[in-house]
């Protein structure tokens, strides 16, 4: 039996060995739900909220979905491996299973890629109600004013011992900053004017690189002391004593001075991934003409998917001034 063969099959088996192991959505789970696709695009009409019990009067006071609609079309994404056939012929195990290893992994790591590209546009990018993401005058439903996801915190008028830089704050004026933007989170309303965070429990901040380590020592520090030297409102002071807050350092961001703070246990997100088909593995073995032509194998993955912004109320974008 040609041994070329073979190798090709351990390439594959290689690819399929990796995707047995366990991956870790980690916190891309926290800030987006999944859902599956069975056609180009999808309609997401749920975006308004649902109604809240009530104390029976007269019958059934029964409530539709409010017209929010949000269509995500499916895109065609791929990704390509070469392998020289005589790394196959020389035998270089090694090399070839941790490249595998590796590719396998990629049709879960584009959904961080799909996540972070849309987390680093927010600022700028439209949503389902006709304004940016992160934007200061989100329309309410429920009266003519507006709703703000995208707020400023004026680190120098903080109370803290220490103070930095908006480009390097001190672990104080951090700590602040973060529960001001979880307090703004709490404060928003549904399409009835009720408060539509007040159970949360579980956030993570999304931070750049530069504001990682201060982000971290931040967080270890919260406690319901700093929130009252805050002077922040009840809502908030109640969250904290049994609040869960996570830090994501996402390499992608350019951001210098702010970060982004997202609820994460809620049923419905601030991001929608949409998935039409899961990774498929395609492969030009040995005895195809692209390996004649080019002494080289190809193995390639295919996937039909997609990724916009949902709810808005779960998350705020803090910059520091």
């Amino acid at each position: 039996m040609d041994q070329s063969i073979l190798s090709s099959r351990a390439v594959l088996g290689m690819y399929f060995a990796r995707l047995e192991l366990p991956n870790a959505a980690g916190w891309i789970d926290g800030v987006s739900n999944l859902f599956n696709s069975d056609q180009a695009s999808e309609d997401y009409p749920f975006l308004g909220q649902v109604p809240r019990m009530r104390e029976w009067i007269g019958g059934r006071n029964a409530k539709g979905l409010r017209d929010n609609n949000l269509t995500i079309k499916n895109k065609h994404y791929e990704a390509t491996l070469e392998i020289a056939l005589t790394d196959l012929r020389r035998d270089k195990t090694p090399q070839i299973q941790a490249r595998i290893g590796e590719f396998a992994g990629e049709g879960d790591a584009h959904w961080s890629t799909l996540v972070s590209d849309l987390i680093i546009a927010a600022p700028s990018a439209v949503c389902y109600d006709g304004e940016y993401y992160f934007d200061s005058d989100h329309p309410n439903i429920f009266d003519s004013n507006t709703t703000s996801n995208d707020i400023t915190v004026d680190i120098s008028g903080l109370p803290a011992a220490v103070h930095g830089v908006v480009t390097a704050p001190s672990v104080e004026e951090m700590q602040q900053s973060i529960i001001k933007g979880i307090a703004q989170i709490l404060s928003f309303k549904d399409d009835r004017g009720r408060p539509m965070n007040s159970n949360a429990k579980s956030f993570l901040v999304t931070v750049p690189l530069g504001l990682w380590i201060t982000a971290v020592a931040a967080v270890s520090a919260v406690t319901a002391g700093s929130a009252m030297q805050n002077n922040a409102n009840p809502n908030v002071l109640a969250a904290l004593k049994g609040i869960q807050i996570d830090i994501q350092m996402v390499p992608e961001l350019t951001w210098t001075d702010s970060f982004a703070v997202w609820r994460t246990d809620s049923p419905i997100k601030g991001i929608i991934r949409q998935n039409e088909t899961d990774p498929q593995v395609k492969m030009k073995d040995e005895n195809s003409e692209y390996a004649f032509d080019n002494d080289a194998i190809q193995i390639g993955i295919d996937a039909w998917r997609g990724a916009d912004y949902g709810l808005w109320q779960r998350a705020c974008y803090v910059t520091m001034t």
